[in-house]
C-alpha cells in the first residue's frame, strides 16, 4: 500500500505538465496539425489518467494520511520552496521540447522518461519536489523541532499552505516521513 501511495505521490508532482502536454495534443488534433487517430486518442487517455491518479494520490497523502497527529514546537524555520522548484521547473521545459507524439518512438520515449525519473524520485525520498503543491499555495520549508514533552531536536522538510509564522511556534503535524509531512493545525496557546 506504501508504494502505491508514493508512486501515485509522484504522479502528482507531473500533474503540470500533464495539464499542459494535454491542452498541446488536444489543440493540434483540433487544429489538424495532428490527426485524430488511435496513437492520439491513446496519449490523451494516458495523460487524462495520469492527471486523475496525480490529484487522487496527492488527496491521499494530505487528507487521508492515519498518522496520528504530534504536537510539535519548532525552534528554526527557513522556507527553501525556490531551492527545490526552479529544478525540477527545468524537468517541465525538458517536456516542452517537442517529442514527436503522433509516432510510437515518442510516446515510447516519454513514457521512459517518466518511469526512469520516477524511479530516481522514489528511491531518493524526493516527494518535497512537487510543484502541484506549489501552485496549491504550499510553501516547503526544513524545520528544527521538538515533540512536545522532548528535548531531543529533529529535523523535517514540511509544507505547509502559506507562510509558515512562529511566533507561537507550537503546531500539529502528521509526520508521514521527513521529506514529505504537512503542518497540520496551530494549536492555541490557552
Amino acid at each position: 500500500m506504501k508504494a502505491i501511495k508514493n508512486i501515485l505521490l509522484y504522479l502528482s508532482a507531473f500533474v503540470p505538465m500533464y495539464f499542459l502536454i494535454f491542452v498541446k495534443v488536444l489543440i493540434d488534433i483540433i487544429n489538424d496539425n495532428m490527426s485524430w487517430n488511435v496513437l492520439n486518442t491513446m496519449n490523451l487517455i494516458t495523460l487524462l489518467l495520469l492527471i486523475i491518479l496525480g490529484i487522487l494520490g496527492l488527496y491521499w497523502n494530505i487528507h487521508l494520511n492515519k498518522e496520528p497527529p504530534k504536537e510539535i514546537v519548532i525552534l528554526k524555520k527557513q522556507n527553501i520552496t525556490d531551492k527545490h522548484f526552479l529544478g525540477y521547473f527545468s524537468l517541465f521545459v525538458f517536456f516542452a521540447i517537442p517529442l514527436d507524439l503522433n509516432y510510437i518512438s515518442g510516446y515510447a520515449m516519454y513514457v521512459l522518461i517518466i518511469i526512469m525519473i520516477g524511479i530516481v524520485y522514489i528511491n531518493n525520498s524526493l516527494y518535497y519536489i512537487n510543484p502541484l503543491l506549489n501552485l496549491l499555495g504550499y510553501n516547503f520549508y526544513d524545520i528544527t523541532y521538538q515533540e512536545r514533552g522532548s528535548t531531543q531536536a529533529k529535523n523535517a522538510k514540511f509544507f505547509y499552505k502559506g507562510t509558515l509564522e512562529i511566533e507561537d511556534k507550537t503546531y500539529w503535524v502528521k509526520l508521514k516521513n521527513t521529506n514529505f509531512s504537512f503542518i497540520d493545525k496551530r494549536k492555541k496557546k490557552d
